[in-house]
């Protein structure tokens, strides 16, 4: 019920967005790394975190959960906090380390609510550090996802389906009905920002997702040991980890800032090596829900199988990670150049498709 009316709310909040967004001159605008050639409205973010608190909060007081009231107000309270943050970032611009820094406060208030990865006996100190790692880490990893026409919201809603399904096979109501809102205003801003795209959902929308998505994992609770519990959540969410470990690592590499913006993620290799943007997107939601059917199977494994599925989840990303860092994606590199051409292409194949007062490409970090 709440995936339903979470995504009804969202899909008809996202037209009155779009209609503030342009009024108030709130737009994603050509230049740089971006290859739009019109301005885009934000605010999506901001239909999403609407929907999401409204349906979550009519639920509360609807079925008021028996327990974890105060936390449920912590999270969203962090949650709705991290999207004013994202706000003023697409407003006015926010530098990354502050960013960053945002984020980890955010994390740290977290730990008030007990929400804390447990790996080490009595390990209090590091079992905290690694819960702000992990809250701060996703949060900025579906920030940089957010760089291709359905590719953060999409990959958002698979990852919260993923998630639901594994807490309502173990009982978890609170993380299962938090998993289907979530899901459901990722759909309902889907059908606004599939390619060609009518609106972003700025940092405010990506910042919220990656989120509360953190704060779910971390909830998950099943019967497997606790390796095993803490594994899951990285596996479903393991195509955002993947592209912000990709995309560090090779501008490091290359003597680029990770924190810059850049053509150089997985999706923008993808549609350098040819594929259109719609393509390049399906691909990359093929390569989430494998990995949230996984993360469901090692859910249901003994240990010792599961370690061992584990293992070649890993290679398989790895040897994505590799392949894709093969792509020359960097403007001092004469293939760079070739390939760039490709990628103007393909947007030149699709520009007749958007609507004309809010155009864009959606290929913006």
């Amino acid at each position: 019920m709440v995936f339903v009316a979470s995504g009804l709310l969202s899909w008809l909040l996202v037209p009155l967005a779009i209609r503030v967004a342009t009024r108030r001159e709130v737009v994603d605008r050509p230049g740089g790394y971006k290859v739009q050639d019109d301005p885009v409205p934000y605010l999506g973010g901001v239909a999403i975190v609407l929907a999401f608190a409204a349906v979550v909060l009519a639920a509360a007081l609807v079925r008021p959960p028996v327990s974890g009231f105060e936390e449920l107000a912590v999270i969203l309270g962090l949650g709705v906090g991290l999207a004013a943050v994202g706000l003023v970032d697409d407003l006015r611009g926010l530098g990354p380390f502050l960013r960053l820094g945002l984020q980890v406060g955010a994390a740290g208030g977290l730990l008030a609510t007990d929400v804390v990865v447990r790996l080490v006996d009595g390990g209090g100190p590091i079992d905290m550090a690694i819960t702000v790692l992990w809250i701060a880490g996703i949060t900025n990893a579906f920030n940089l996802l957010d760089n291709m026409d359905g590719l953060s919201a999409g990959t958002a809603m698979i990852a919260a389906l993923s998630f639901f399904l594994i807490a309502a096979l173990n009982g978890q109501f609170l993380v299962g009905a938090l998993s289907a809102a979530l899901a459901g205003c990722a759909l309902g801003f889907l059908r606004h920002n599939f390619h060609p795209a009518r609106i972003y959902m700025g940092d405010a929308g990506s910042l919220f997702l990656g989120f509360v998505l953190a704060v779910l994992g971390l909830k998950l609770r099943f019967d497997a040991p606790r390796q095993i519990t803490a594994f899951v959540p990285i596996v479903v969410l393991g195509l955002p980890i993947l592209d912000t470990a990709l995309v560090t690592v090779q501008r490091l590499r290359h003597g680029r800032n990770p924190l810059s913006g850049g053509r150089d993620h997985l999706s923008h290799r993808l549609v350098f090596i040819g594929l259109p943007v719609p393509r390049a997107v399906r691909i990359l939601y093929l390569l989430a829900g494998m990995l949230g059917w996984l993360g469901l199977v090692i859910s249901r494994l003994d240990i010792t199988t599961a370690y061992l599925l584990l293992g070649f989840v890993v290679a398989g990303l790895v040897a994505v990670g590799v392949l894709l860092g093969r792509v020359p994606v960097y403007s001092n590199s004469q293939g760079a150049k070739v390939m760039l051409q490709k990628v103007e292409r393909s947007e030149a194949d699709y520009a007749h498709e958007r609507p004309s007062v809010v155009a864009g490409s959606g290929l913006d970090d």
